[in-house]
């Protein structure tokens, strides 16, 4: 059974190997045919001779992992057991329960169930505690660990063992999982009178049909004007939904993107083939450091071509394009296949993976040496930086005592508390809570231990340990316990300082428990610099046009 295991294992890593050879010239046939069966031989000795034995699935996976990984992050070996993983990202589709989970101490819980699937109308809540799957004990399980055994063919039965807090008996749930798709526009509506809004969270299949249809419903508004079109967090997807997404918006016949490769056949130039929906509505794209890929096409596009305002963070900068390879048993590869170039001529890749450092690590290319473009009005753009934005929004920045409380669930815990003592609350658009609840938090916070590190702490640690090397330690370790004393108080001060900070994140995680991931998002609407700016510079049509015009 070992043996056949090893032959399969072989076979899928040559089918690898060889599924390139017909685009290859003939030295590197040669060299990849040589290197093949060095590999293969190295491999059967490796697992025939090696002491403690082998696992040949695991080995093989390492090897073929550390082989890509040398290249760069997105050419990716997918096995059988990933696959599912790889079908939610390219279509946002998966077999499972339809709902996010985190890790709180030794068990999973529930954190946020998509409305509409298995776990929500099961009845599971935010906060619901995880404690057995079909019988068998989840304790300790990651997050992972437990993802994989939750998702699998849709029909299939699953039995959820589950403690609710503020109910002392456990109780179970059964159901069957179901297809989940994950809405990739999970939100859209109006933020003013006249300016709407579309939230988009990937480029998953079918995606510039959910942005059209979002649109079309923006538009039976009559006083619907301009748009804010938001791309933060989007770490990009599918291309030919890039494409698609940016026709909607720019005239037929326009290139947009051209894709240059090693292989020339997959060498493409993109023009725009469709009729748009919309080619003159005002639009503000709003992009982050997290907005990557087709986020970075769609924005990048409309800023070279001055047809919208980009609005927030330079963005992530990868200008890559990759191409799925179906392998046998079930597995795949995703290699990268070429470098994208926007309309102006620039390529916004910012690393480049074919030079690296002593360490090892790829190198960034420097503001210095970036090369300068212009789009079509003259405006100046950047290559090899992702997309810099046309306003700039500074980052919110969080303190550590926030930092501390998000990492220790603390929010999320009170979270849980809160709606425990209140069965409904105000629309998550208009929802806040006043000074009686977050003093409220401060005495929950009061019961519950968290800390986080300064650099005082580490200079009092430091402190400890060379007066406890030079022998004086027990003479002023009654003034350092005081020190600590005061320092302590001081972090609970913060939680004063930062009540702002703090009070809204506490605000979006109580929406979400009532209103799932629309209030969610909703709630954080309404208490958001990068939608403030946007608003004000789509009020302003001189500015608007100003910016676009290079002037």
């Amino acid at each position: 059974m070992k043996k056949n295991k090893y032959y399969i294992i072989v076979g899928i890593l040559a089918l690898f190997l060889l599924s390139f050879l017909k685009t290859e010239d003939t030295s590197d046939r040669f060299e990849i045919g040589k290197n093949l069966d060095i590999f293969t031989e190295l491999y059967k000795e490796v697992n025939r001779t090696y002491v403690d034995g082998t696992q040949p699935g695991d080995l093989m996976k390492t090897g073929i992992d550390a082989m890509l990984e040398s290249l760069d992050p997105y050419t990716v070996y997918y096995p059988e057991s990933d696959i599912e993983n790889y079908k939610l990202m390219t279509t946002g589709q998966y077999g499972g329960i339809g709902a996010r989970i985190r890790k709180i101490d030794d068990f999973v819980v529930v954190g946020e169930p998509y409305e509409g699937f298995p776990a929500h109308k099961a009845g599971l809540k935010a906060g619901d505690v995880i404690l057995k799957v079909d019988g068998n004990s989840v304790k300790g399980k990651s997050t992972s660990d437990l993802s994989k055994i939750l998702k699998g063919n849709p029909g299939t039965s699953l039995t959820m063992l589950i403690q609710r807090p503020g109910k002392e008996q456990e109780f179970e749930v059964t159901f069957k999982r179901e297809k989940v798709q994950i809405k990739s526009v999970p939100y859209h509506g109006m933020l003013t009178d006249e300016i709407g809004y579309i939230k988009m969270n990937s480029f998953t299949r079918n995606v510039s049909k959910e942005v059209k249809d979002a649109f079309f419903e923006l538009k039976e508004n009559k006083n619907f004007k301009s748009l804010v079109f938001d791309l933060r967090g989007n770490p990009g997807g599918l291309l030919h939904e890039a494409i698609k997404t940016v026709e909607l918006f720019v005239g037929r016949g326009q290139k947009i993107l051209e894709s240059r490769a090693k292989i020339s056949e997959w060498t493409d130039t993109y023009k725009t083939i469709n009729p748009p929906i919309d080619k003159e509505i005002d639009i503000v794209f709003l992009v982050d450091g997290g907005s990557a890929s087709a986020s970075e096409i769609v924005s990048g596009v409309m800023q070279d071509f001055d047809r919208a305002v980009v609005l927030g963070r330079r963005s992530y900068g990868k200008g890559l394009v990759q191409v799925t390879r179906k392998l046998k048993y079930n597995t795949s590869v995703k290699v990268t296949k070429a470098k994208y170039y926007l309309p102006s001529g620039r390529c916004i890749q910012a690393i480049d993976y074919s030079k690296r450092n002593r360490e090892g690590k790829a190198i960034k290319t420097p503001d210095s040496l970036l090369a300068k473009f212009t789009s079509k009005n003259g405006r100046e753009v950047l290559d090899a930086s992702g997309i810099t934005p046309d306003i700039i929004v500074d980052k919110k920045k969080y303190d550590k005592v926030v930092i501390a409380l998000l990492s220790n669930n603390l929010i999320f815990k009170y979270a849980t508390e809160y709606v425990l003592k209140h069965d409904t609350i105000s629309p998550a658009n208009q929802f806040k809570l006043d000074d009686a609840d977050y003093n409220d938090f401060v005495a929950y916070l009061n019961e519950n231990e968290y800390d986080f590190e300064t650099s005082t702490d580490k200079s009092i640690e430091l402190l400890r340990k060379k007066a406890k090397k030079e022998n004086v330690l027990d003479k002023i370790e009654k003034d350092i316990n005081l020190i600590e004393q005061k320092l302590m108080a001081t972090k609970k001060e913060q939680i004063i300082q930062q009540k702002k900070h703090i009070k809204k994140l506490l605000e979006i995680e109580i929406a979400t428990r009532y209103y799932l991931q629309k209030g969610k998002i909703q709630n954080n609407l309404s208490d958001d610099r990068d939608i403030e700016e946007a608003l004000k510079i789509l009020s302003e049509k001189d500015r608007y046009k100003t910016i676009l015009s290079g002037e």
